[in-house]
């Protein structure tokens, strides 16, 4: 494919076969087709050869990390070649036409001598394509580009050998303005070799700038591990393989510094792993046995023994690779609209040039004037920058995107972030931590709240329940290693006891109770009312509360709660200043929502407590009935109904698989922050889109006019023409630019001002 037009022929022709649903990419060079089942790929094929061009069926994915990355033809070195040749010849015959001083006896010659092998050589890929259209019955761009430079190098060879231009000592000035005469002294040669180069040039850039702009998803498919040491039957002997023999279920070691060959489950060995190439999180995550990890990512720490859970094109990286290529090749609506103008825009721009002509004849203003500005016409009405306008923006926004741990499914999900004014969050997951984490420690009169925290630490440490290892794991944390525990005893429905050895040499022992104030209560250690009225607290403010006593006696109590993550409330903000309104949408009972709602900064009134996982759903109907334009963020099963009924359904990506499916964002990272990126990023980014499309437009408006008024030398209606794709391409990669929202508490007016800016 040369252009837009190019695309926009092969995806009427697939769309003709029955059954099938096809989008062609200009920019990105594929097709992505629904077809029937009695169709195969080769029918496709065929189809597409049909219309006078080539398709080949991509290779199934490799299982290095899942991403199945062909090699690539590189069409920029033979363009780069052609380009560099054709230059070289062009430029002395430009001057030549340019500058009259340089015009010496029988230069014209020379500047035939120079300007065939650009017009026929350089400009062969143009004729080639022209003639593959023509023989379809089509037109295209290259038609316009063919006609016009076999036109002004046809009529210069006539002026020179049937006119007056061959005599020795001709002269032609450069002049921009129309003149009176008969045509048969003038050449073309400079505007001939001239529209070559700048299209061949305009043509080498859109290239590179294509490259540059799915160079994100290059990089980050190439992300992947090579090779892997497999460990064999004995548990202890490796065996290094190509990433590709590796199936589920393998062990692997997994060095510091190595690339972790897959996803999987850490069986041995506890380490940071680095995964800051894959979800733009800097600090790396300590991991253990148990824990999951990601292919791609590093190993910061200690050596690691992982089991293969997925490989291939089932990994996390291989999934990420597909959302964003899947986003790239599709079309927004504004695209589509581009595409059906620049359908029928070929056959009219030839139209209009056979009109140029005619009019400037029946004016009796020469020939010549009028083949010139016949020859502009053709050359400056290029619709290639409509066909670049969607694609280039649309690669270069997913491919930062992916850098930044946003995968977007799609170019409509562009259009909806314009739309949305409202968000709907999950609570558990989303907004909080999802999981249970130490809050508070409160001792009673007398009592010191590390001692109290100690020996709840000790004893929970025994038990597997959720609230047993917050607390233990917050204790570890404040205070270190723990006691010894002995006769450790799980009390179904009410705690845990046991005996604490503590002192140097565990020369102290107490009898410890953990669990409901009616455990302690049946040992005769009631809690004072200063202890009960903090418990009551706790639970009004979302906190799971547990007592501690020993020795006959309440001590204190444990808070534990679901931990608010510490950006939520910033992104809150980030929310509000983008103009959506945030409601928070839970599970949980009125009060817990109400408190987590005011300590991020969302209204009580827009706060959904006690919604059913089935009832979220009507939830997101019901505001859209309000006449609300709605985004979801979840990461549950129970949020998948409520994700694809939203508008714009945002799943972070420590969610599940359900979720992801049934969104159209995904957030690698867990943090709420990266919402109001990948929103920001696809605002501006559709933003980008309208831009280059209003640009793509306001020059054919206004250059045509200007062409069939004769007013536009051709060769700078080339020039002309090759720059609107160049800018086009350029605008889009202003987009590899974009930053994360800046954090501006604690910054001054100025600053806060200055970070905007």
């Amino acid at each position: 494919m040369t252009c837009a037009s190019c695309a926009n022929r092969i995806e009427r022709k697939l769309n003709k076969l029955e059954g099938v649903t096809a989008t062609v990419n200009y920019a990105t060079e594929k097709a992505k087709v629904t077809y029937a089942d009695d169709l195969t790929p080769e029918d496709l094929v065929a189809a597409v050869e049909q219309a006078g061009y080539g398709a080949t069926v991509p290779q199934p994915a490799k299982a290095d990390a899942g991403t199945g990355a062909p090699a690539e033809p590189d069409p920029v070195a033979p363009l780069r070649q052609r380009l560099l040749v054709s230059a070289a010849l062009t430029v002395p015959v430009i001057a030549m036409a340019m500058v009259p001083a340089l015009q010496f006896t029988n230069w014209q010659w020379l500047s035939l001598t120079l300007a065939a092998p650009v017009v026929v050589w350089g400009a062969w890929p143009f004729h080639k394509a022209a003639w593959t259209n023509l023989r379809h019955g089509t037109s295209t761009m290259d038609t316009l580009i063919s006609l016009g430079t076999l036109a002004a190098l046809g009529w210069s060879v006539y002026a020179l050998f049937w006119g007056t231009a061959g005599i020795a000592g001709m002269t032609h000035p450069f002049e921009l303005t129309i003149e009176r005469s008969d045509g048969s002294g003038n050449i073309y040669f400079e505007a001939a070799a001239g529209v070559t180069t700048f299209i061949l040039a305009g043509r080498y850039f859109e290239q590179r700038s294509k490259r540059r702009a799915g160079a994100a998803l290059r990089a980050l498919m190439e992300l992947g591990a090579k090779d892997v040491a497999v460990l064999g039957p004995d548990g202890v002997t490796a065996t290094r393989i190509p990433v590709e023999d590796l199936t589920v279920g393998d062990s692997f070691v997994v060095r510091p510094g190595e690339k972790i060959a897959t996803d999987g489950v850490i069986e041995r060995g506890t380490s940071a792993v680095d995964a800051s190439m894959l979800t733009g999180e800097s600090v790396p995550v300590e991991v253990g046995p148990g824990d999951t990890v990601v292919g791609a990512t590093v190993n910061a720490g200690g050596r690691l023994v992982v089991r293969a859970t997925r490989v291939g094109g089932d990994t996390q990286l291989a999934q990420m690779a597909r959302l964003v290529e899947d986003a790239q090749n599709g079309k927004a609506e504004v695209q589509r609209l581009a595409d059906q103008i620049s359908g029928f825009f070929v056959p009219i721009v030839i139209l209009l040039a056979v009109g140029t002509l005619g009019f400037w004849l029946g004016t009796d203003s020469g020939l010549g004037a009028a083949f010139t500005a016949a020859v502009a016409v053709l050359i400056i009405a290029c619709p290639c920058a409509l066909g670049l306008a969607t694609p280039t923006a649309l690669m270069v926004g997913t491919g930062r995107g992916a850098q930044l741990g946003i995968l977007i499914k799609g170019p409509e999900v562009l259009e909806s972030t314009r739309r949305v004014d409202t968000v709907v969050l999950d609570k558990t997951g989303t907004v909080t931590t999802g999981q249970m984490t130490l809050r508070d420690v409160i001792a009673a009169d007398g009592e010191d709240p590390d001692e109290v925290l100690r020996y709840a630490g000790a004893l929970e440490d025994a038990s597997e329940h959720p609230i047993a290892q917050a607390i233990a794991t917050g204790a570890r944390e404040r205070l270190g290693d723990l006691p010894t525990v002995e006769d450790f005893t799980n009390v179904e429905g009410l705690g845990v006891q046991g005996v604490v050895l503590d002192g140097v040499d565990g020369d102290t022992s107490r009898a410890v109770l953990v669990g409901r104030p009616r455990l302690l209560a049946e040992w005769s250690q009631h809690l004072t009312s200063e202890l009960e009225e903090a418990m009551a607290r706790a639970q009004e403010t979302g906190g799971t509360a547990v007592a501690v006593g020993w020795d006959g006696k309440a001590r204190g109590i444990v808070v534990v709660a679901d931990a608010i993550k510490s950006t939520s409330a910033t992104a809150i903000t980030q929310l509000r200043e983008l103009g959506l309104r945030p409601m928070l949408l839970t599970g949980d009972n009125a009060v817990v929502a109400r408190s987590v709602a005011a300590e991020v900064g969302i209204d009580e009134a827009d706060v959904f407590a006690d919604v059913l996982p089935a009832d979220k759903v009507d939830v997101v109907k019901r505001l859209q009935a309000e006449g609300r334009v709605v985004a979801m963020v979840g990461d549950g099963v129970n949020d998948a109904a409520a994700l694809a009924q939203a508008d714009l359904g945002l799943a972070m990506g420590t969610g599940t698989d359900v979720a992801i499916e049934a969104s159209d964002l995904t957030l690698v990272r867990g943090d709420l922050r990266v919402a109001v990126d990948a929103i920001r990023l696809s605002r501006r980014t559709l933003t980008t889109i309208k831009g280059n499309l209003f640009w793509a437009f306001a020059y054919n408006v206004a250059a045509l006019p200007l062409a069939a008024a004769g007013l536009l030398n051709p060769m700078l209606a080339g020039a002309a023409m090759a720059f609107s794709s160049v800018f086009v391409v350029s605008n889009s990669l202003r987009l590899r630019s974009f930053r994360s929202a800046p954090t501006s508490h604690g910054l001054s007016a100025i600053d806060r001002g200055r970070q905007q800016t």
